[in-house]
């Protein structure tokens, strides 16, 4: 809704404006100079990028439209899974998480959490460092330092794909100035024309002009910049999840280990500590199951 919302926005303001200012929208309508702006960033965009992003690119507007996977609803289900997991261990030893770990899919633990069971690169990441720890991990700073170098990797992911998308921002522009120095090229073909003609294939060949810089800061720019934010606040779920398991192997208790990795979320989607007190009672009498 929010970029449906900002889209209406933009364009009632530009060509609002304009035809309120009294300019002649047929004016605008050169679908030519468009083929060449966007067709041309088209083809860059595939020049310039790898497969993975080319493929992740068709997820782009669903990202968009849908914003940040992750509410409050499902940092306080991470909250708790993270609490019984860490009782459960507390509780018989680190080594009573191995069944849990190894096959997540059939855990009795995992499937109280049906939103943490359904994302895989969560489980898998929760999994794998739980699993090390049952293998008789101890050095936290070398845990902190792999959990790290793996938040950094999935960050570099997610960044290849807004620089794409920056990228259209800040070449569509240059190529706007392409398909307007065509317009001359064109319009200089017909200098012996009357002026009424010249004038209109003067004013075809600028919009090639507006119609780069108006993709560009209109939507391209900003969509890089929601798809930075969008990116930025579900890294929060995997923080709190390092948070959490580096806690659980300085020692604390349950609840004190899931204190720190609520702390890690932000403020807008950060259960109370009185929520996470009353989620968890809630599933006190299954932490040991």
């Amino acid at each position: 809704m929010r970029l449906i919302v900002g889209i209406v926005i933009v364009l009632v303001s530009v060509f609002g404006g304009y035809a309120a200012m009294g300019g002649h929208l047929e004016v605008l309508w050169q679908p030519f100079e468009a083929v060449i702006i966007l067709g041309a960033a088209l083809g860059a965009f595939f020049i310039a990028n790898p497969p993975s992003v080319l493929k992740a690119a068709g997820g782009i507007f669903a990202t968009l439209f849908k914003g940040p996977r992750y509410d409050k609803a499902s940092f306080l289900e991470l909250l708790g899974l993270q609490y019984t997991l860490f009782k459960l261990a507390k509780g018989k030893g680190n080594l009573a998480l191995e069944a849990h770990v190894e096959n997540p899919g059939e855990s009795s633990i995992f499937a109280q959490f049906p939103r943490f069971a359904a994302d895989k690169h969560a489980v898998e990441f929760m999994c794998d460092y739980l699993r090390m720890i049952t293998l008789g991990t101890e050095n936290a700073h070398e845990l902190e330092s792999l959990m790290d170098e793996e938040l950094e990797t999935h960050h570099q992911e997610h960044e290849r794909i807004v620089s794409a998308v920056q990228a259209l921002a800040d070449g569509t522009p240059a190529l706007g100035i392409v398909a307007a120095v065509l317009g001359v090229i064109k319009t200089m073909g017909s200098i012996d024309q009357p002026p009424e003609v010249l004038g209109g294939l003067i004013g075809g060949a600028l919009v090639g002009t507006f119609l780069g810089v108006f993709v560009a800061y209109g939507f391209f720019g900003p969509m890089a910049q929601s798809l930075r934010n969008t990116y930025e606040a579900e890294a929060k779920y995997y923080l709190s999840m390092k948070a959490g398991l580096l806690a659980h192997m300085a020692g604390y208790a349950p609840a004190v280990s899931i204190e720190f990795a609520r702390k890690a979320l932000m403020t807008e989607v950060r259960p109370t500590f009185i929520e996470v007190e009353q989620s968890t009672a809630a599933l006190q009498p299954g932490a040991a199951g």
